[in-house]
């Protein structure tokens, strides 16, 4: 018996998640993007932490601040969920609980959405282009691209077939279809400027699986797995 329990031991400490290594990355060419509940992590985590934060890249998300506010079922799928607490709260929360505001001014976000959303769709992410620019007035409109004319549905966008064989219009898992449209760089490009070629060999790069206890007390708890 002792013998298993050696052997079990051992196997899980062969499979145990590493703790995060340094590299070589510059922090203040951070930015953040997702998609659906992704999207909108993405856009709380850029206004909360808008100091270390130089850009955002939103799929089907939706106003800061909009599930604290009222339930989540207004802030997806055709509804225009009102901004007007998001932009008080972001006024005043600013300095303190979150980064100052003004930050933000200095930010490049590019949206995007589907018209075949109806998941969180054109409406509601129209409502994160008015927190951000028009209304919020917190970015220039100049460094926001809203772009809203893809027919695609509750997905990520790409311009090849491989990318989950999805047709454009579909809400399908993997979530990732063949638009013509390249939404990654299209993201990047908007943050970053001109990027190198994409490369169509293989590639050379591994995921890396890390233990998220050390940034955090209680991480099960609190929902962060370890």
């Amino acid at each position: 018996m002792m013998s298993i329990s050696l052997i079990f031991l051992l196997i899980g400490c062969c499979f145990a998640a590493e703790k995060l290594a340094s590299y070589n990355v510059d922090p203040s060419e951070t930015s953040v993007s997702g998609i659906s509940s992704g999207g909108y992590f993405a856009t709380q985590v850029q206004v909360a932490f808008s100091a270390s934060i130089k850009g955002a890249g939103i799929v089907a998300g939706g106003p800061y601040n909009c599930g604290g506010q009222m339930s989540y079922t207004n802030c997806m799928y055709t509804s225009s969920p009102p901004i007007t607490e998001s932009i008080s709260n972001t006024k005043s929360w600013s300095g303190n609980k979150i980064d100052d505001a003004k930050n933000l001014a200095k930010h490049k976000v590019y949206m995007i959405s589907g018209t075949s959303d109806s998941t969180v769709g054109v409406s509601v992410m129209t409502q994160l282009y008015k927190y951000y620019s028009t209304d919020g007035q917190f970015i220039p409109d100049s460094n926001v691209v809203f772009k809203k004319d893809l027919k695609s549905g509750h997905t990520f966008p790409t311009d090849f077939d491989s990318a989950g064989n999805n047709g454009c219009g579909s809400t399908s898992s993997p979530y990732i279809s063949n638009c013509g449209f390249d939404g990654a760089r299209a993201i990047l490009e908007h943050i970053y400027g001109p990027l190198q070629p994409r490369n169509n060999g293989a590639l050379s790069g591994k995921f890396i699986e890390f233990d998220q206890g050390e940034f955090i007390a209680s991480a099960k708890v609190n929902g962060m797995s370890t």
